[in-house]
């Protein structure tokens, strides 16, 4: 009976299979982590890039006349952001704020994205970024 014990204490058949049981979970995880948060640069990436697109298109001239331009719409700047959004970001609008006194005009982009690590939900990652623009009329 002796010699049996300490053949089972001795035995390390299944310390692999046991090691890979504990360890697996905890790699998954991380490796969806990772996606999960490479999503979220993802669509700030977009983001940066839709802002940018938007910024150069609201300071153009469409028509210049002698008496001035006339500066593109909030609408066609809508227009211009939203096309150029990629990611999970390419569903979100625009926010436009004019103000006619600095002649500027602020545009702002928000996305939300609740982390999910496969075997539990983290928190929500909002984050906005926004542009100023100013523009001649």
């Amino acid at each position: 009976m002796i010699s049996m014990f300490k053949k089972l204490r001795q035995a390390e058949e299944g310390a692999g299979a046991i090691e890979f049981a504990i360890a697996a979970p905890v790699l998954i995880m991380f490796i969806y982590g990772t996606f999960a948060f490479g999503q979220i640069l993802e669509a700030d990436a977009g983001m940066q890039h839709a802002l940018g697109q938007g910024a150069r298109y609201a300071t153009l001239c469409l028509n210049p006349t002698s008496a001035g331009c006339t500066i593109p719409t909030d609408t066609q700047i809508t227009t211009k952001v939203t096309s150029a959004l990629f990611g999970p970001a390419s569903s979100i609008t625009p926010t436009i704020t004019t103000d006619a006194t600095a002649k500027t005009k602020t545009i702002s982009l928000t996305y939300s994205q609740a982390m999910n690590f496969l075997f539990f939900t983290g928190p929500t990652v909002t984050f906005t970024r926004t542009k100023v623009v100013y523009y001649a009329n």
